[in-house]
């Protein structure tokens, strides 16, 4: 590898490319391992390389065209399904990815295989007791826009709720919680209906509108998860998952 001069310190390579959203970690040392990286036009296949952040990383035409065959899924999750790995006892959203409950619009071309399974992993949670989109991928590239700590992505939703909310309290939810000690980020918090709310948020705290719906004395009865970013979950049935089409971004 050529000489690099910077003062700054140099950085696992796995780590950096995902941190400049490149693939994930695990992605990132499958690659390196075969040989498809390369850090100033040098090739990289020794894991744990480290290297300055100012070099130019590369990856080639088959790492490339394997990314463009990775698949990302929506979900309509119903009550009762957890999103990521369960306990005993319940059950995994992705044990609803299977061939009879695909669904198919005009735009849907791709069918299920079994292979779609493999490395397939929710992007950001939603509990037990709430429904609607969940995004699971098998692309790290969106699971970092998604949930990466500096996402900007932001996730909407219907909540219905029961108590009173008096303005000062709605304003509240907009802005002025902490949960755990931390300060919530700015939310976008209004009145849907007569007993439903809509939010918008841009993080994805634990059961967090729960927990600031509780800080305000309302008691959540029902959530939903209608959009992630730019995509809607639109007339996707309960229980179904479609793929994300390649003409779709978050």
């Amino acid at each position: 590898m050529r000489k690099n001069h910077s003062t700054l310190e140099k950085i696992r390579l796995s780590k950096l490319m995902s941190e400049q959203g490149i693939c994930s970690r695990r992605e990132a040392d499958r690659f390196i391992e075969r040989g498809w990286v390369f850090v100033d036009g040098e090739r990289i296949s020794e894991l744990g390389t480290k290297i300055y952040p100012t070099q130019k990383i590369k990856l080639n035409r088959a790492a490339q065209n394997q990314q463009g065959n990775l698949i990302t899924i929506l979900l309509n999750k119903p009550i009762g399904y957890v999103s990521g790995q369960p306990e005993p006892g319940y059950r995994p959203a992705i044990s609803l990815i299977k061939r009879e409950s695909q669904f198919f619009d005009k735009h849907s071309r791709q069918r299920f295989t079994p292979e779609n399974l493999k490395n397939l992993a929710p992007a950001g949670r939603l509990d037990i007791d709430s429904q609607g989109l969940l995004v699971l991928t098998q692309d790290g590239r969106i699971a970092k826009q998604l949930v990466g700590t500096d996402s900007e992505i932001k996730k909407e939703y219907l909540v219905r709720v029961e108590g009173s909310l008096p303005k000062t309290k709605l304003a509240l939810l907009n802005y002025g919680l902490s949960l755990d000690g931390q300060e919530l980020k700015p939310a976008q918090v209004t009145w849907q209906n007569q007993d439903q709310l809509h939010f918008v948020l841009q993080e994805g705290r634990k059961r967090q509108i729960r927990r600031m719906c509780e800080l305000v004395n309302l008691k959540v009865t029902g959530l939903k998860r209608i959009q992630i970013g730019k995509i809607k979950l639109a007339n996707l049935p309960s229980g179904k998952w479609r793929y994300l089409s390649a003409n779709e971004v978050f």
